[in-house]
C-alpha cells in the first residue's frame, strides 16, 4: 500500500467510527427526550396553563411581563369589553385579518414598526387557554 492510500484507508477508518459514534449517541439521547415532560414548540400541552403558554410564545416579551403594556405593544388587560373567546382565538390566529378596523389603525400609529405575530402554529385548545386568561384579567 501506498502512503495517500493508507491516508485514505485511515481517514475513511475515522469516519465510519464517528458515524456509528454519532448514530449510538443520538438513539440514546432519542430516549431521553421522550421522557422530558416540557412540548415543542408549536405543539398542545395539558400542563401549560394560560399564562404559561402566554410567556412560553414570547407574549410578555413585548407586551411586557405583567401584560400592562409597553412601548412595543399595547396592554392586554381588560381586554373582554373589546373581544369575545371566538373572536380573540380568531385574531390569535390571523392577526392582519383585523389591521382594517379603526381600533387597529390607532395602534399602527401608537406602535409604528410593531405587527401582531399570528399564532396559526399553535393548537386550538391553547389558543383557548390563552384567551380565556386573558379575558380573565
Amino acid at each position: 500500500m501506498t502512503k495517500t492510500q493508507i491516508w485514505v484507508a485511515a481517514f475513511l477508518t475515522a469516519f465510519i467510527l464517528l458515524f456509528l459514534l454519532a448514530r449510538v449517541t443520538k438513539h440514546e439521547n432519542s430516549h431521553e427526550t421522550t421522557s422530558n415532560p416540557m412540548p415543542q414548540a408549536g405543539m398542545s400541552s395539558k400542563e401549560l396553563n394560560g399564562a404559561e403558554l402566554l410567556s412560553k410564545n414570547g407574549c410578555t416579551n413585548c407586551h411586557g411581563a405583567g401584560l400592562e403594556g409597553t412601548q412595543m405593544a399595547p396592554p392586554l388587560v381588560n381586554i373582554s369589553s373589546n373581544w369575545t373567546r371566538e373572536k380573540l382565538i380568531n385574531y390569535l390566529r390571523n392577526p392582519s385579518s383585523y389591521m382594517d378596523s379603526d381600533r387597529f389603525k390607532d395602534f399602527r400609529k401608537q406602535y409604528p414598526g410593531t405587527i401582531m405575530p399570528p399564532y396559526n402554529n399553535l393548537e386550538v385548545k391553547d389558543l383557548g387557554k390563552i384567551a380565556d386568561y386573558l379575558l380573565t384579567r
